[in-house]
């Protein structure tokens, strides 16, 4: 199969884009770059040249944005050209050249691609590129993710090479006269890729002429396995995880019981900012008591009973909001508080209504979460009793334990909100007044 014939059947196959759509071409000025530029002439598909010139190479990427400019004149379709101050970026962001000229590339392009009315952009990524992609990251550590190489669409990129390899371009360069510059940066082994280019596939071909077209027929059926792959895992995300409110429960026997369970409890607790290495200690919660937690990047992983509880790490807030005479309504993270002065008149019973004696109320009034030593007079109790032994006996969970708030007054607790008041400040046959306090959960 002749190389135009087999760009056509790929964009095809991997229904990259339709033939009447306008792409946009990063091109470099390298014999890759262009030869796709003179394909998709050949082809007759509509297309714009867009070049980036990093300033990281003197005269010689001056001399690369000549040829480009020049390319594209001579095809005849339109051109757009950018030059970046790359090394004071990588500087300004603390990056590497290779990481700043990345981002600035292809935030640059995608800008370009919407301004120009282009549908997506295309690299000229090949069969060897993509090869040397799957075998770093074999080597970095990668999970089947890792081993599709460079995919043929993300988003708006298009790949409409990776079906030939690099023999096959400079093949097609020579045959029809068509000239291309040479990047001197490519040459060194200093870059992690082009030490895989020149001195680690060379070695594999010796042993393997066909190394490259082997692996490359790999990552196809990778891709395939990664699909299947992808469809057990939503099976078994539905089936572990369910949801109420904002938090995300996992039964602990159902997820003990999954196989393969690193894999899938992996692929559940990635998705709330556990790392690799804190996957061990998710699975120590397993077998833990409760109360037990690990804290991720975005996320805590609660046991509670037979439960994994998973939760947003909630913002710090203020340790106590102080309320005056005046004020009528608070709002906090958990809830809102309404208060208004009453006269006597039936006592509604919902809990997350109180009604106080007004008269044994002290201003300010605190509200605040609950603490560790806290303690009050349940209604209907004559001795105290610990926040803490109230909330066993309530059988409340460590989520629901963190959300309650207590309202205090002279160093008192008056209520233990949505719970129970103080018997202290309970209403009696010689109430006049009465505080009413309703309670909204968020």
């Amino acid at each position: 199969m002749d190389l135009l014939t087999g760009l056509t059947t790929y964009i095809q196959k991997e229904n990259l884009f339709s033939p009447d759509q306008k792409i946009l071409l990063a091109t470099s000025g390298g014999v890759d770059s262009v030869v796709m530029a003179h394909l998709f002439k050949q082809a007759g598909l509509p297309f714009a040249i867009a070049h980036c010139n990093f300033q990281l190479r003197g005269d010689e990427s001056v001399r690369d944005e000549s040829f480009v400019t020049t390319l594209a004149a001579t095809l005849g379709v339109p051109f757009f050209s950018v030059r970046f101050d790359t090394a004071d970026y990588a500087t300004e962001k603390r990056v590497s050249i290779q990481v700043a000229a990345r981002e600035l590339r292809y935030e640059w392009l995608e800008t370009t691609r919407k301004a120009s009315g282009c549908a997506y952009i295309a690299t000229a990524h090949h069969m060897q590129d993509n090869v040397e992609t799957v075998l770093m990251n074999i080597c970095k550590g990668t999970g089947i993710s890792g081993l599709h190489g460079i995919l043929p669409r993300q988003t708006t990129l298009v790949r409409p090479l990776l079906f030939t390899q690099k023999k096959d371009l400079l093949a097609y360069a020579t045959e029809h006269n068509i000239s291309y510059v040479e990047d001197s940066s490519n040459i060194t082994i200093k870059y992690t890729r082009n030490f895989f280019r020149h001195q680690i596939i060379p070695v594999m071909q010796e042993a393997y002429p066909g190394v490259v077209n082997n692996i490359a027929a790999g990552i196809e059926r990778f891709r395939e396995a990664e699909e299947l792959y992808s469809q057990s895992v939503i099976r078994h995300k539905k089936r572990l995880l369910s949801q109420k409110g904002n938090t995300w429960m996992i039964a602990v026997l159902r997820l003990q019981k999954t196989v393969p369970l690193h894999t899938i409890a992996w692929e559940i607790f990635r998705d709330f900012g556990c790392s690799s290495a804190q996957l061990p200690q998710v699975l120590e919660l397993l077998h833990s008591t409760s109360g037990r937690l690990v804290e991720t990047a975005s996320h805590r992983i609660i046991r509670d009973r037979q439960w994994l509880l998973i939760t947003t790490l909630a913002e710090q807030e203020a340790p106590l909001i102080v309320i005056e005479k005046e004020r009528t309504h608070v709002v906090t993270t958990d809830g809102h508080l309404k208060i208004k002065e009453v006269s006597k008149t039936v006592i509604p019973t919902a809990a997350n209504i109180a009604c106080l004696d007004k008269h044994t109320v002290q201003y300010p009034l605190l509200l605040r979460r609950w603490k560790q030593g806290d303690y009050f007079y349940p209604l209907g109790m004559r001795k105290k009793k610990k926040v803490s032994r109230f909330f066993i006996d309530q059988k409340l969970s460590l989520l629901q334990k963190e959300k309650i708030w207590v309202l205090e007054s002279g160093k008192r607790i008056v209520w233990v909100i949505g719970m129970r008041i103080d018997d202290r400040f309970k209403i009696t046959d010689s109430t006049k007044d009465m505080l009413l306090l309703e309670w909204s959960a968020i």
